[in-house]
């Protein structure tokens, strides 16, 4: 068996193989928040239960609707994207002239309260979810076997992250939206209705995590601690990267998911602390993060 720094090919590619699926997640999820926090100004603590309420959604569909995995991955980000709309309007929107410790002492209250309503209903144990059956079986690659839905997981991560960058950083929906952030006044006096594209813009981040959580079920059991057991380390990349910023989100989010990949492989005692040792070390050098901007 071929070695690599004295580790056997297939165990390290195998490692690097669940960092880059983590590091989709991690992306995807983060993605969500530097939407929220750069258009809105609000640290959502609610969202690794919004990321949990996707994955319950999408069970629930297939569990007693029969609704499969493509029509979840529209209706769940949706469904759960209409209670961020509903939670924007009725709570989060007296709360931005505020100072941004009260909406993160808000949404953590909301990220509680959902997490134990979903445990006192469906029980602290994982639900399973059926792997969808066009992703049965996987490649093999020579040097390692490639199950064909951690490589769709990647791919579609991708795919849905770079397209939101695009659209905020270079279109004019997305030129409206960094404008009403701002100078809303202003905004709002072209005839736009900067309340209403808040909302949808919180709605569509709430939607990017319920995305993450369909994503998740078939690999992870759905659990109503699923969300609280990766929020801490999403708020660590998103700090990371720079909050706000939607590159920093993306590429920050891959590459510790690679970094934690690795660390597991040569030194794994360190692989559940790495990212938050890179988070020191980044504030120390860079407060604003890697890729953030002074406030």
């Amino acid at each position: 068996m071929t070695e690599i720094f004295g580790v056997p090919t297939q165990a390290l590619f195998g490692q690097l193989l669940i960092g880059l699926i983590n590091g989709a997640f991690y992306a995807l999820l983060s993605l969500g928040l530097a939407v929220i926090f750069g258009l809105l100004n609000i640290i959502n603590f609610a969202h690794g239960a919004q990321y949990m309420m996707g994955a319950f959604c999408a069970w629930l569909l297939l569990e007693y609707w029969g609704v499969g995995y493509w029509w979840s991955l529209l209706l769940a980000p949706i469904a759960v994207g209409v209670t961020g709309v509903v939670i924007e309007r009725t709570m989060l929107s007296r709360l931005y002239k505020l100072d941004h410790l009260y909406g993160l002492l808000l949404t953590f209250g909301i990220a509680l309260i959902f997490q134990g309503l979903f445990t006192q209903h469906y029980g602290s144990s994982g639900q399973p979810y059926r792997l969808p059956t066009e992703f049965s079986g996987g490649y093999n690659l020579g040097f390692m076997f490639l199950p064909k839905y951690r490589a769709w997981v990647i791919v579609a991560s991708l795919v849905v992250c770079l397209s939101t960058w695009y659209v905020i950083e270079r279109t004019k929906l997305g030129s409206y939206l960094r404008a009403a952030t701002e100078n809303p006044s202003l905004v709002q006096a072209f005839g736009i209705n900067v309340p209403r594209m808040i909302t949808l813009t919180y709605g569509f981040g709430v939607g990017l995590a319920a995305l993450a959580g369909v994503m998740a079920a078939p690999i992870y059991q759905v659990s109503p601690q699923m969300g609280a057991n990766l929020i801490i380390v999403v708020f660590a990349v998103v700090v990371i990267g720079g909050m706000g910023s939607i590159l920093g989100a993306i590429l920050t989010g891959f590459g510790l998911g690679v970094i934690e990949g690795l660390t597991k492989v040569f030194y794994p005692e360190a692989s559940n602390t790495v990212i938050f040792v890179i988070m020191v070390l980044v504030l120390l050098v860079k407060p604003a993060g890697m890729f953030g901007r002074e406030r």
